[in-house]
C-alpha cells in the first residue's frame, strides 16, 4: 500500500485502516519470528529462528524489568484486546475492511 502515490483526500482513511485494523493485526495476531545467537564449530555466531509467537506474547513473556508499559496500561486490559477474537477472525475482519477502503479509493 505504500509504494504507490496515495492522494492527500485519502491519506485519513488509509491511517483510519491502520489504526483500527492493521496494527491490531501485527502486535496482536501476527506470528513473528524471534532468533537465538548460537555459535557454531568455527565460533560463528548463527542466528537462529527458532521461537514463533505474536509480539504480544513475547512482551508478555519478558521478564518484569523489561516490560515496558506506559503509565495506566496493564495486561489485563491488553489482553481484553488481543483475545476479543481468534487470529483468523481478526485476519478476516481486517481483510473485509481492507475491501471496502479499496473499492472506496
Amino acid at each position: 500500500m505504500g509504494r504507490n502515490f496515495i492522494p492527500k483526500s485519502v491519506a485519513t482513511a488509509i491511517g483510519h485502516f491502520y489504526v483500527t485494523w492493521f496494527n491490531l493485526y501485527l502486535n496482536y495476531h501476527r506470528v513473528c519470528s524471534y532468533d537465538t545467537e548460537k555459535m557454531d564449530k568455527r565460533g560463528k555466531i548463527r542466528k537462529v529462528y527458532n521461537l514463533h509467537t505474536t509480539p504480544y506474547e513475547r512482551l508478555k513473556s519478558l521478564p518484569a524489568d523489561k516490560q515496558n508499559l506506559r503509565p495506566g496500561v496493564s495486561f489485563a486490559t491488553l489482553d481484553t484486546i488481543a483475545y476479543a477474537m481468534s487470529d483468523n477472525e481478526f485476519a478476516l475482519k481486517m481483510q473485509k475492511a481492507k475491501r471496502v477502503l479499496f473499492t472506496s479509493i
